[in-house]
């Protein structure tokens, strides 16, 4: 019988050179390598690209400066989250600047505050400028081990595929867990049924967040038995957790002994809850339902207030990716110049509160009002478009500016 050879290179098998057998053909060990290179890259080169690239750290001020220009009001909060941060980075970097025995342990964020006051976009905003992957979850879609959903090790396959499978650049990335609160353990009225939701995703968010070397499916989930796992160290991965908290006021007034009824009670209630929030306490976070050992793991706790009308209106018009700038660049790519009443900015930030979605719902709210607008947009080259107070609260049409051009 003839020598078999590859079909690619007419190699001979033989001591030095294995073949893989196929339908009447063969191919040689050298070529699947080589075709794995063309397919997949020299995991080699991958892996020197992979290395940490350290770069200058931001100050706390440098940082907090970058979140005023997207995120409006919430001055101590940013402070608390940028120096947080800071401290994150520089144990990563700089630890090893001054030569002794003590070890800086990794402080992760619990932001606590109401929906839409801006808890997601800080944290987008602080990976974007550190050029760090940021993977982001709701608590809510995940199970524990078992269970029909998401595992909570996905969390860490999400970061790994935003970081282009570079493990390096994932291992010095965030996690940012949104609505952590809807995992909180029923107190006083725990079912005798296993805690899916719960408590049992809280306990496998220890694992990962205390920092520990956690094998990862590539694939997602535990359908493929058979994939290589890839083994992440989450020692220096940063996550920051979120939450609204609801009722949690309750809890903290409970705590203080403070008086909830009375006749003067109701018109003091609003402002005295803000006040509250920043009191909170850990054992208060344990009354909610959270966990004590996932409470010890998220050292740095910053607390977000509602978004009022002043700052609402803000939230439209100042950041650097504001809605409305957004929108007039929507209407000028058509030569259409797009304008806003005062009163008609004041209303949409009115609505937008009655909503109780905060921010979330201003995008929502320009939509309703600006989609017949914009339906017409490709007609109206050469006009101004000034939406006024009757658009937003009656609904009525805009006004339409026909602008002059004057020749030169």
């Amino acid at each position: 019988m003839a020598n078999k050879e590859c079909s690619f290179c007419a190699s001979k098998e033989g001591v030095d050179t294995r073949l893989i057998a196929g339908e009447r053909v063969f191919i040689c060990e050298h070529c699947v390598i080589s075709a794995y290179k063309i397919f997949f890259g020299d995991t080699e080169e991958e892996e020197k690209s992979s290395e940490p690239i350290e770069q200058e750290l931001l100050t706390p001020k440098q940082l907090k400066t970058i979140l005023d220009k997207f995120v409006i009001g919430q001055e101590r909060a940013k402070k608390v989250f940028s120096v947080g941060i800071y401290n994150h980075y520089k144990r990563i970097f700089k630890q090893t600047d001054v030569e002794d025995s003590t070890e800086i342990a990794k402080s992760n964020i619990l932001l606590v505050g109401p929906t839409g006051s801006g808890k997601t976009l800080m944290a987008q905003t602080m990976a974007k400028f550190l050029d760090v992957p940021i993977a982001i979850c709701d608590a809510t879609s995940l199970t524990e081990a078992g269970y029909v959903g998401e595992d909570v090790e996905n969390i860490l396959t999400k970061l790994l595929q935003v970081a282009n499978w570079d493990i390096k650049k994932a291992e010095q990335g965030i996690v940012f867990i949104d609505e952590v609160d809807k995992v909180a353990r029923m107190s006083e009225n725990r079912s005798i049924t296993r805690d899916v939701s719960g408590e049992g995703v809280q306990q496998a968010l220890l694992k990962i967040i205390e920092g520990s070397v956690v094998n990862i499916p590539p694939k997602g989930g535990r359908k493929h038995p058979n994939q290589d796992f890839l083994q992440i160290n989450t020692v220096n991965i940063l996550f920051i957790c979120g939450g609204a908290f609801d009722g949690l006021e309750d809890i903290i007034k409970r705590r203080v002994g403070q008086n909830v009824l009375g006749f003067d009670q109701e018109k003091r209630a609003k402002s005295n809850d803000i006040k509250l929030l920043k009191t909170v306490e850990p054992d208060d976070l344990v009354h909610y339902g959270l966990i004590p050992e996932l409470i010890g793991r998220l050292h740095i706790l910053a607390t977000l207030d509602e978004i009022s009308e002043d700052e609402m209106v803000r939230i439209l018009v100042e950041p650097q990716n504001a809605i409305l700038k957004q929108y007039k660049k929507l209407f000028a790519i058509d030569n259409v110049e797009l304008n806003f009443e005062d009163e008609a900015l004041k209303e949409i930030a009115t609505l937008a509160i009655k909503r109780k979605t905060g921010a979330r719902g201003l995008r929502t709210i320009m939509e309703e009002i600006m989609i017949d607008v914009m339906y017409e947009l490709p007609e109206l080259d050469g006009y101004e478009i000034m939406i006024t107070k009757d658009v937003v609260v009656n609904g009525e049409k805009p006004l339409y500016i026909k602008k002059n051009r004057q020749s030169a």
